[in-house]
């Protein structure tokens, strides 16, 4: 019982900062263990003071977005990222988290296409098919 009350009682700001490249990676593992579809993250370096990086998902369904955004949270709580501003939780069409130096925008397909942020960045998405 001690255990676990320590580790409840344990401060975020004992747990060991991650750098922005490990935070993205944890975001695309947890997206990717969830079976988030497209998964692409944009190297903003260089593009934009906001972030280092800009990783967008979707999800097959509004649930399926949703649970993405839950366990996106869960996981970057459990490495001490307790807050993380959120928007779009109550509608799962396009949730838009930021994690401060990782920013995740999850979409239903049509949201996504519709607001195509990966053209916005200049990065084309892999394996589209060509239309005809």
């Amino acid at each position: 019982m001690e255990n676990s009350q320590k580790a409840n009682d344990t401060p975020d700001n004992e747990m060991p900062e991650l750098s922005a490249k490990q935070l993205m990676q944890l975001v695309e593992k947890t997206l990717d263990d969830d079976k988030a579809e497209d998964i692409v993250t944009i190297d903003l370096d260089g593009k934009s003071s906001v972030a280092d990086y800009l990783v967008i998902a979707s999800g097959r369904s509004v649930r399926h977005v949703s649970a993405l955004a839950d366990h996106v949270l869960r996981a970057l709580r459990e490495v001490g990222l307790g807050r993380v501003a959120t928007e779009g939780m109550s509608s799962g069409d396009w949730i838009l988290m930021d994690a401060g130096d990782v920013i995740v925008h999850l979409f239903r397909p049509e949201v996504r296409e519709f607001y195509n942020l990966e053209k916005i960045w200049s990065i084309a998405l892999p394996d589209q098919p060509d239309e005809a």
